[in-house]
C-alpha cells in the first residue's frame, strides 16, 4: 500500500464479502479493502511500533538503525564461517539460516517503521541485489499499523485545507476504514451529498523520513566503500532512487495528479474504473477521491456470489496493465489485491497511484534491440542492448555474462511463448543476475513484480490463466510497433538499414582502428591479460603443498620434543610440546581436506 490503505470497500459488510482481511479498527464489520494477510508478519513485541509517535528523536534513531544494520553484518560475516554450524556445514543450513535472517529482517523493518517498511517493499524487488529468501519475505511486508488519534485527524486537515471538518464536509466519519504506516481513510460525505473517502498522512512523517533517509545516506556510503559488498554495486544510486519514491508517496498532490493520467488513459474503455479526485478538498497531506466500492479481485467466492466470470477477469486484469505499460507507457506500480476491485457490472476499480511507473519512447525504442536479439538468440546483441538499457554494467570480462544469457536463450526460446511463465522466467533471471553485473533499474523491477503478481491473482481466478498467452497480442502489436498491416515491414526494413549503416560505418573504419592498434603495439601501450583456471589451480596445490610440508616438520619437531622432555620428566613442558603437535596436526588435517576437495573439482 502507498501513502495509505487501499480505498475499495465491500459492497455490503457481509460476511460473504469480507473474506479475509484482518481485524476492523473499532467494533464494525470488517471492509475488504485490507491488505491480504500474511502468514507470521505481526510483531509481538513491545517495541513494535515504537516509532508511532509526533517527534521523534534523531540519536535514538541512529542507535536503532545503526544496531539493525551491525546485527545484520554480523549475521552476513558469521554465514560463511564452518566453525558458526553444528557439525558440518551443509546447503541445507545456510538456506535454513539465510531463512531465519529473513524472517528477523522483515519483523525488524516492521519494528523500525514506515521509512524502512516503505524502503523493504521497494527491496522485495531487487532480487537481483538480495537472496532469494530475503527478497520472498520482504514482498510478505505489509504495513498494517494502528491508527493514530482522531484529534490528529482534525489538526491535519484544518491546517491544510484552511477550515474544519464541519465547514468541509456533511458528515465525516471518526473511525478510519484502514490504517497504514503513511496514513489512514476516513469515510466522509461532501454538502454536495457526494460519498468521499478521505485519506490523511500521519502526523510527522516528514520529518521521521528526514531524519531516517539522512541517515540511510551515511550507510549507503559505507556499503559504497565497502571493499566486498561496494564492488560492482551502485548503492549510493539506490539509496537516490528510493529517497525519490519515498518522497512521490507521501505527496498526495502527486498522488491525485497520477490518479487523473490513471484516469484519462481508460477514458475510452468501459471496463476500467479510477476514482475522481476532488481537488478543492487536496493538499499535500490530504486527499479526497470518490467513494468507489467494490469486490476485492481476490476475494473469489465473493466474485462468484455476485455472478461475475472470474475468467473475464483474469483477462482483464492482464489485459489493462498491458494497456498501461505498452500504449500508455504509465503503469500501476503496486497491483497487488488490494488495489484492485471488481464493481457490481464486472468493470476493473484500480485504488492508490502513490507509486507509478513510467517507460521512456526512448526505452521502448531500445526494448525493441532486446526483442530482436531474444528473437535472433543472438545473446551478443541482447548483451549490447542491456548495456545501452542500463540493465548491465559493462566489465572488463563479460564471458561469464554472455554464457548466462546464452542459456537463458537455449532453454526458454525451445518453449511455446504461450506456455512460459513470467514468474519462472523471473525467478531464473534474477538467480542468474544475483552476483552478476546486472543492474536492473528501478522501472524494470516494477514490472517484472507487477508481472508476477498479476499472473498470481489470474491463476486464483482462473487455474488455466496463462499471463504469457494473454501478453501474445499485445507482444505481436510491440513486434509491429504500430497497428499499420505494413508496420511490420516498415520496422523490419527500418532495422536492416540501421544494421547496413553500422556495418558500412564499420567496414569503413576498420583500416584506421588497425592502424591504431599497431600504432599502441609498436609504443608498447598494448597489455595483454591472460587468464588460466588450470595454472591457478596447480599454483594453488603448490602452495598448499608447502603449507603441509611446513605443518608437518612442525607436528614432528614438536612430538620429538615432547618424547625427550618426557624422558627427562620434564613432565608440563612435554604436555606443553604435546599440545602444539596436536594443533599442527589438525591445521595439516584441515589443510589436507580442503585439497582434496579441490582437486575433485571440475
Amino acid at each position: 500500500m502507498n501513502g495509505g490503505a487501499p480505498l475499495n470497500t465491500a459492497l455490503s459488510p457481509t460476511p460473504e464479502l469480507l473474506g479475509d482481511g484482518p481485524e476492523p479498527l473499532a467494533s464494525m464489520p470488517a471492509p475488504s479493502y485490507s491488505p491480504e494477510p500474511k502468514p507470521g508478519i505481526t510483531v509481538h513485541s513491545a517495541n513494535a511500533y515504537r516509532w508511532n509517535r509526533r517527534r521523534y528523536s534523531r540519536a535514538r534513531r541512529t542507535v536503532d538503525i545503526w544496531s539493525f544494520v551491525l546485527r545484520l553484518l554480523g549475521a552476513r560475516w558469521l554465514y560463511g564461517k564452518r566453525w558458526s554450524y553444528r557439525g558440518v556445514i551443509t546447503p541445507d543450513k545456510q538456506a535454513l539460516r539465510r531463512r531465519k535472517q529473513a524472517i528477523w529482517i522483515r519483523e525488524t523493518l516492521l519494528e523500525l517503521g514506515p521509512t524502512f517498511i516503505k524502503v523493504g517493499q521497494l527491496f522485495s524487488t531487487r532480487a537481483d541485489l538480495f537472496p532469494a529468501e530475503y527478497v520472498e519475505e520482504l514482498s510478505k511486508l505489509q504495513d498494517r499499523v494502528p491508527a493514530f488519534d482522531y484529534e490528529q485527524v482534525e489538526e491535519i486537515i484544518q491546517a491544510d485545507l484552511g477550515k474544519p471538518i464541519p465547514d468541509l464536509f456533511r458528515s465525516f466519519d471518526p473511525i478510519p476504514l484502514a490504517a497504514a504506516s503513511l496514513g489512514q481513510v476516513h469515510r466522509a460525505q461532501l454538502h454536495s451529498g457526494e460519498e468521499v473517502v478521505v485519506k490523511v498522512q500521519r502526523p510527522g512523517l516528514k520529518q521521521l523520513f528526514q531524519i531516517d533517509l539522512s541517515i540511510l545516506r551515511g550507510i549507503a556510503h559505507y556499503f559504497q566503500n565497502h571493499p566486498d559488498w561496494g564492488r560492482g554495486r551502485d548503492w549510493l544510486g539506490i539509496y537516490e532512487e528510493c529517497c525519490r519514491i519515498l518522497w512521490e508517496e507521501i505527496d498526495y498532490l502527486n498522488e491525485g495528479r497520477n490518479a487523473d493520467t490513471f484516469r484519462r488513459n481508460f477514458r475510452g474503455e468501459d471496463w476500467v474504473k479510477v476514482p475522481r479526485v476532488y481537488w478543492r478538498y487536496a493538499s499535500p497531506r490530504v486527499l479526497t477521491l470518490e467513494y468507489m466500492p467494490g469486490i476485492k479481485i481476490s476475494h473469489y467466492d465473493a466474485l462468484e456470489a455476485s455472478g461475475l466470470d472470474r475468467k473475464r477477469l483474469a483477462q482483464l486484469g492482464a489485459r489493462a496493465y498491458l494497456h498501461q505499460l505498452l500504449n500508455d507507457g504509465f503503469f500501476h506500480a503496486d497491483p497487488h489485491p488490494g488495489n484492485i476491485a471488481v464493481s457490481p457490472d464486472g468493470s476493473l476499480i484500480f485504488y492508490d497511484f502513490g507509486m507509478m511507473g513510467q517507460v521512456q519512447v526512448a526505452t521502448r525504442e531500445r526494448l525493441m534491440v532486446t526483442f530482436m536479439g531474444v528473437a535472433q538468440r543472438d545473446a551478443d546483441l541482447v548483451v549490447a542492448s542491456l548495456v545501452d538499457l542500463g540493465a548491465l554494467v559493462a566489465v572488463d570480462d563479460m564471458g561469464p555474462v554472455r554464457r548466462s544469457i546464452q542459456y537463458i536463450l537455449d532453454n526458454f526460446m525451445d518453449q511455446p511463448f504461450e506456455e512460459q511463465s513470467v514468474t519462472a522466467i523471473g525467478d531464473d533471471l534474477y538467480a542468474i543476475a544475483y552476483d552478476q553485473p546486472f543492474r536492473f533499474p528501478a522501472t524494470f523491477t516494477f514490472v517484472m513484480r507487477a508481472f508476477s503478481t498479476l499472473e498470481g491473482v489470474g491463476k486464483g481466478l482462473d487455474p488455466d490463466f496463462n499471463f504469457m498467452e494473454a501478453a501474445k497480442p499485445f507482444a505481436t502489436q510491440l513486434m509491429a510497433s504500430g497497428n499499420s498491416p505494413n508496420s511490420t515491414t516498415d520496422t523490419l526494413f527500418g532495422e536492416l538499414g540501421r544494421q547496413a549503416a553500422q556495418m558500412s560505418s564499420t567496414a569503413l573504419g576498420l583500416p584506421r582502428r588497425l592502424e591504431d592498434t599497431l600504432d599502441k603495439l609498436d609504443r608498447g601501450d598494448i597489455r595483454v591479460r591472460v587468464r588460466s583456471i588450470e595454472t591457478d589451480r596447480i599454483l594453488r596445490r603448490v602452495s598448499g603443498v608447502n603449507m603441509a610440508t611446513n605443518y608437518t616438520l612442525l607436528v614432528g619437531a614438536f612430538i620429538l620434543s615432547a618424547t625427550i622432555l618426557l624422558v627427562y620428566e620434564y613432565l608440563w613442558l612435554a604436555i606443553a610440546a604435546a599440545a602444539v603437535a596436536a594443533i599442527a596436526g589438525f591445521a595439516l588435517m584441515r589443510l589436507l581436506l580442503r585439497m582434496g576437495r579441490a582437486d575433485r573439482l571440475p
